[in-house]
């Protein structure tokens, strides 16, 4: 595939049209949407999340014309159209979608910068820096004990030195 996307990033909206059955293989095995999309080289959620903005007639005939070029010929798949509006039932529309959408969290007509995340980090940045700057200088200074205690509690008695002429 070309394209890849994050496991982070899927979303559980397209389970019911990515797992759902086209038909059979030519092996006689049972061949999901899913599976179809990725013999096809497509990435299946962009390509669920991309018919599932189109209009119905339009995402039908893609649908179809994806699952008519599946390897396996025609013959494999009898009716794509068929198929393709049965499945295609199956997409989230996005008058029902109980997500708000990225403009609608953003506001009307704006736009993030992809930039303005990291200006916002540095902005925190400094004003956490600065915080900590303020808290510290008002702190009294530490205060260290210069006083020096003697190496020794006891006075060593004074020696003389023995008197050889007495």
């Amino acid at each position: 595939m070309t394209h890849s996307v994050s496991v982070s990033h899927l979303g559980s909206e397209f389970d019911d049209f990515l797992f759902a059955p086209v038909g059979e293989d030519r092996n006689g095995m049972l061949l999901s949407v899913l599976s179809a999309l990725a013999r096809s080289d497509v990435d299946p959620w962009q390509e669920a999340a991309k018919l599932a903005g189109l209009s119905g007639e339009t995402s039908t005939q893609r649908l179809a014309s994806l699952i008519a070029a599946l390897p396996g010929g025609p013959s494999a798949h009898p009716d794509p159209a068929t198929i393709a509006a049965r499945l295609i039932a199956l997409l989230p529309r996005p008058a029902s979608s109980n997500i708000p959408s990225r403009k609608a969290l953003l506001g009307a007509g704006a736009v993030a910068h992809p930039g303005a995340i990291i200006y916002m980090y540095v902005i925190l940045m400094v004003f956490g820096l600065g915080a900590q700057w303020i808290a510290a200088s008002h702190q009294p200074p530490a205060q260290v004990d210069n006083t020096h205690t003697p190496a020794s509690s006891t006075v060593a008695p004074q020696v003389h030195p023995p008197n050889a002429g007495q």
